[in-house]
């Protein structure tokens, strides 16, 4: 059974084919400027990469591209799109109405659309793939494969508000949390480099990338995790804030001639790392830059790394244990640096990373130093294939 996963930006479309039976990556690729007059495509499928730049007018014509390339007959891996059993789509919101992976159909559709104010620059084009898909591939089973769904096992102390129990009541604002088939990926991966049932640990695990999210993951499960309600809130990340007091938010607007769609673009897209050091969101620049002498760079680094160990801290100590970090995502994975930044000043919970072994990126591997009385793991997140596994299952009714 072959699973295409779908991830449908704004102007892009991130996928992979996976074959179930062994779990094989077939083929994978990213479609970048969709849209706009210059496109990109990337793609790749055992000793072959394609890199073309032509046009790709909408998300239509880019699952087009991706079917043509996958059935190529010089480097596509199946032969015809009656190979292709089944569409996994990762959407980021479902809200309290997807609490778990479903089989798309119209009324699927009509929630997700209902969930898209709160996950308003990515429920909009996780649709558009969606629709591509159905209309491209009619017949085939679509499911979506939602980012929340993993941590609706918070219990309410964990995703409630501090704010009038009606907001909640009524309005059904609360944490919801996001990254989740990557935090349940390495979280079980994790268990089973430290050889033990997941069951039995409490594992926090640090996606880290533009975007990044903690979550405490208690015997398998997710207990509290730093995104909430949005996207913007808990550790600082690329172009998002993290947390920041909402008396801030409310003074910019009342008492400085700030407007709402200000604010907003404020804390989506002009703080956190790049607004910090004023020079970029990829942590490579500002890492060049601090090495250079640039202080506002340097401080950028140690906030972000600050942040982190915050929630690693907190996490801890409402688990009631600790057992393994996992570092996960583009930073996270690829981020030597940041990492023993993030690890110096957690000596206190019994953490220590073994600075030699850390020294690489993109692999899966075990840094721990030897007196250290929790494990530090680093793990290649594998979302799509989280998101097969779950088309997976309910393609076939389960």
């Amino acid at each position: 059974m072959k699973i295409l996963v779908i991830n449908s930006g704004s102007s892009s479309i991130k996928f992979k084919l996976i074959d179930m039976e062994n779990e094989d990556q077939l083929a994978e690729g990213l479609l970048e400027r969709i849209g706009l007059p210059e496109g990109r495509i990337k793609y790749k499928a055992g000793d072959n990469t394609i890199i073309l730049e032509e046009p790709i007018p909408d998300h239509r014509m880019g699952l087009a591209f991706v079917l043509e390339a996958l059935t190529n007959t010089e480097y596509g891996p199946i032969r015809s799109y009656d190979e292709i059993s089944a569409v996994g789509h990762r959407v980021v919101h479902g809200g309290e109405k997807f609490t778990s992976s479903v089989v798309i159909d119209e009324e699927v559709i009509a929630g997700i659309e209902e969930c898209s104010f709160m996950a308003p620059l990515h429920n909009p084009p996780n649709l558009q793939g969606i629709m591509a898909a159905m209309d491209t591939l009619p017949g085939i089973p679509n499911v979506a494969v939602f980012d929340t769904a993993f941590h609706q096992t918070m219990p309410p102390v964990s995703y409630i508000y501090g704010l009038p129990y009606s907001i909640f009541e009524e309005k059904r604002m609360r944490r919801f949390g996001f990254h989740g088939p990557s935090h349940q990926y390495v979280a079980q991966k994790a268990a089973k480099m430290i050889g033990k049932p997941i069951e039995e640990l409490c594992i926090v695990t640090c996606h880290l990338g533009n975007g990044s999210s903690l979550t405490a993951v208690k015997h398998g499960k997710s207990f509290d995790t730093s995104l909430g309600y949005g996207t913007a809130c808990g550790v600082m990340m690329g172009t998002r804030s993290g947390d920041v007091d909402s008396a801030i938010l409310i003074d910019l607007v009342e008492n400085f001639g700030y407007s709402i769609q200000d604010v907003k673009e404020m804390v989506y897209k002009k703080s956190g790392v790049a607004g910090i050091s004023g020079i970029s969101s990829d942590q490579r620049d500002v890492e060049e830059a601090a090495e250079n002498g640039h202080e506002r760079a340097e401080l950028a680094l140690d906030m972000y790394a600050s942040s982190v160990r915050k929630y690693i801290g907190a996490y801890a100590v409402t688990m009631g244990a600790l057992d393994a970090i996992v570092f996960t995502a583009g930073v996270g994975e690829n981020g030597p640096q940041m990492r023993e930044r993030i690890c110096q000043g957690l000596e206190v919970l019994g953490v220590s990373i073994d600075t030699e072994a850390n020294d690489f990126k993109g692999l899966q591997k075990d840094v721990t130093a030897p007196d250290s009385r929790v494990r530090v793991l680093v793990i290649p997140t594998n979302e799509e294939l989280m998101i097969a596994r779950e088309t997976n299952r309910l393609s076939k009714g389960n």
